[in-house]
């Protein structure tokens, strides 16, 4: 990757960091299945009005938008909005990272090498560590939730790499278009028009607003700016290259979640995160000695060596 990409990487991972504790915010005023909608709808409006659909098959949009934007945030706030603190909810979000390998591997049909598979091996035994410090059924629900989370986010990579977008910024902004109206119906059904009611009833109150502020950073820096940058790198360099660098986000993550609110993680924690982001980085690190390439390729990778 070049440099640039990798200190755009780099500030993508600080502002998806940040991000947790947004939400934090945010759910302490929103239903976690509305706040899913209006995060999105904040940007889908606007886009449907002044942003031409991007050029891409309905199919990797339709994908982006299930994956990244529905099955991602509606676990992720379901388990912040049951426990799940924002640091380690940063942290076990980034399973995500060997899930798009394994994806990858089997959808792409990027070589998983041996050394990968052994990353992954040692991410996952990092996660059951931290299952055991939650062993009651009642923590350890959340981490499940944010697991599955993670899961739709590879997805997510999967199909926004696969549409390879001539502009990426159009379509993560196309892709804010899919989750609002079934988040909303989802909503309406498991929360209740009684309780979306009255987080509406109550925006505009001086108690509303560190919520209110949570969403506009988790919809524009969040959303817009972040995943805009992210789908362009995915675009432009191997998944297996750009995949390492979510494990700068719990860095991002636990540091803001104590500076602001406080949170200090129990030791189980920190070592399960820890084993994690070392099963990580050996999972979607390329270990091996780089090919020579011909000549016109020598600038970039060649299509068939996407495997890192």
């Amino acid at each position: 990757m070049p440099a640039r990409d990798r200190l755009l990487a780099v500030l993508v991972a600080v502002l998806w960091g940040v991000n947790f504790v947004a939400i934090h915010f945010s759910l302490e005023h929103f239903p976690p299945f509305f706040l899913v909608a209006l995060r999105f709808a904040v940007i889908a409006i606007p886009t449907l009005l002044f942003v031409k659909r991007p050029n891409v098959k309905l199919r990797w949009l339709l994908g982006y938008g299930l994956g990244f934007g529905i099955l991602q945030f509606a676990f992720l706030f379901a388990a912040m909005d049951a426990g799940m603190p924002p640091g380690l909810a940063s942290l076990v979000l980034q399973a995500s990272a060997p899930f798009t390998v394994v994806l990858a591997a089997v959808w792409l049909r990027e070589r998983l090498s041996l050394v990968q598979g052994i990353g992954i091996g040692v991410a996952v035994a990092g996660l059951g560590i931290i299952a055991a410090e939650r062993a009651g059924v009642s923590a350890l629900l959340p981490v499940i939730l944010t697991l599955c989370g993670a899961l739709g986010w590879a997805f997510g990579n999967i199909c926004s790499r696969q549409a390879r977008p001539e502009n990426p910024l159009r379509l993560t902004l196309w892709m804010s278009v899919v989750p609002p109206l079934p988040m909303l119906a989802l909503s309406l059904l498991v929360e209740g028009p009684a309780e979306i009611g009255q987080a509406l009833g109550t925006v505009f109150t001086i108690e509303a607003l560190p919520a209110v502020l949570g969403l506009a950073y988790t919809s524009i820096l969040g959303t817009v700016v972040g995943t805009g940058i992210w789908t362009a790198l995915m675009k432009r360099n191997p998944s297996s290259r750009v995949a390492p660098f979510s494990m700068l986000v719990p860095v991002a993550g636990f540091t803001s979640a104590w500076l602001i609110l406080g949170e200090v993680p129990a030791v189980g924690d920190l070592v399960g995160g820890a084993v994690v982001v070392a099963g990580v980085f050996i999972a979607t690190v390329a270990w091996r000695p780089r090919r020579r390439l011909p000549r016109d390729l020598d600038a970039e990778e060649s299509p068939t060596a996407t495997a890192g």
